[in-house]
């Protein structure tokens, strides 16, 4: 399968693990056994169980007529702003949490930007009766401040990263610290990057969206194969759950929706496709913004969830091989997204989801197109951030 990673982790040049050697029986134990964890029979009972009767899946697939009628095509949103804990994010943390019980794992750490994740990992680990430590940049802890308060209050102990520009990167960078000076820990990565297998198995994890998805589509239009679909992509685990099972269905447009930030060329972006050069980051080979020493560029972005400096290799595949057409939104443009959707459809998006809608108008679209957004996560924990934009 041309979009499948090979026996090392790569897709194409893409990928492999890039790690400490103290690092290596971690990664090399989850490569041995993810992929007969999570196709083992009890593995999938329980994880199938867990998302039905404990996430609500599936999430529904909401035929949006209003933002229809706007746009002149027929557009659905995957609702995964609907699933317990408010995102996309416990898709993967309940597969994780069970891989890292079967490994005999009692310890988890994790990294958050927008706090999803890290509200993700502290539930399933609560669920699961084990300890969890997340590291989250000492900015996102001010602008997530109730998503703070849910991982508390869940019984996690999380920890700031005040190093750089205290955000994604570097809560990563913290939480590869510790898990090298705590080897007995699991590291829960929340997106499609880092070293082998975690881009691959987070896929896997995530695919549920694009196999509830084609059911739907068929069960609602008689067709499981949509004309294009739109997913915004930090690191990438929502698009890559959105995308996975259509991946070789070349007739389905993909499109991955970066932030633009202030915009492309002001130095205050996260558009990384854009400006990003081949290179290796958090244990993977991919594109990412560096300055011509190899050094990281800061990202900005006003979602918290989406100022990451790289793409998981898949995504950086994608984007090489144009199987997938990315493209950006500003600060305005998703707040004005945002807006638009909240008023039409009665439904208040997270910042990372108004990425996705935001690129609606800039594209051409056809009255007999059959598009699906994936709503990656709901607004609740930016609405400090909208309150600040209520005007519009």
């Amino acid at each position: 399968m041309k979009f499948q990673p090979d026996k090392n982790g790569y897709y194409g040049q893409f990928g492999g693990a890039f790690i400490p050697e103290l690092l290596h029986p971690n990664v090399k134990e989850l490569e041995d056994n993810y992929i007969q964890i999570i196709e083992s029979e009890t593995f999938q009972k329980e994880y199938t169980d867990l998302l039905k009767h404990y996430v609500g899946r599936p999430s529904p697939l909401y035929l949006a007529k209003r933002l229809s009628e706007k746009y002149g095509a027929t557009i659905y949103l995957k609702r995964e702003d609907l699933n317990h804990t408010g995102a996309h994010k416990v898709n993967n943390t309940i597969g994780q949490i069970l891989i890292a019980k079967h490994l005999g794992k009692t310890k988890i750490i994790a990294e958050t930007g927008a706090g999803q994740h890290g509200v993700a990992t502290a539930t399933v680990c609560a669920l699961m009766g084990l300890e969890c430590v997340v590291f989250m940049g000492e900015t996102d802890i001010k602008r997530q401040a109730p998503n703070v308060a849910r991982m508390k209050m869940l019984g996690a102990k999380v920890i700031p990263a005040t190093s750089g520009s205290k955000t994604l990167k570097d809560a990563t960078n913290e939480a590869i610290r510790y898990w090298i000076q705590h080897p007995d820990t699991y590291y829960l990565i929340g997106s499609v990057v880092g070293p082998h297998p975690y881009p691959d198995m987070v896929a896997r994890l995530q695919a549920v969206i694009s196999e509830e998805m084609k059911k739907q589509l068929k069960e609602q239009t008689g067709n499981e194969n949509p004309d294009m679909i739109i997913a915004c992509v930090g690191g990438g685990s929502n698009a890559a759950g959105a995308f996975y099972h259509y991946l070789e269905e070349e007739q389905v447009a993909l499109i991955a929706v970066e932030a633009a930030g202030l915009g492309v060329d002001s130095g205050e972006s996260a558009a990384t496709s854009q400006l990003g050069e081949v290179g290796v980051i958090h244990g993977s080979k991919t594109i990412l913004m560096q300055d011509a020493y190899g050094q990281i560029v800061e990202p900005y972005s006003i979602s918290a969830g989406l100022d990451y400096p790289g793409v998981g290799p898949l995504h950086a595949f994608l984007h090489e091989t144009k199987r997938a057409t990315f493209m950006n939104a500003t600060d305005s443009e998703a707040l004005e997204a945002a807006f638009e959707l909240t008023k039409t459809e009665g439904i208040i998006p997270a910042l990372e989801s108004a990425h996705a809608l935001a690129v609606l108008p800039k594209l051409s679209l056809k009255e007999n197109q059959t598009i699906v957004i994936n709503l990656s996560g709901r607004g609740d924990k930016d609405l400090e951030t909208y309150s600040k934009h209520l005007e519009r």
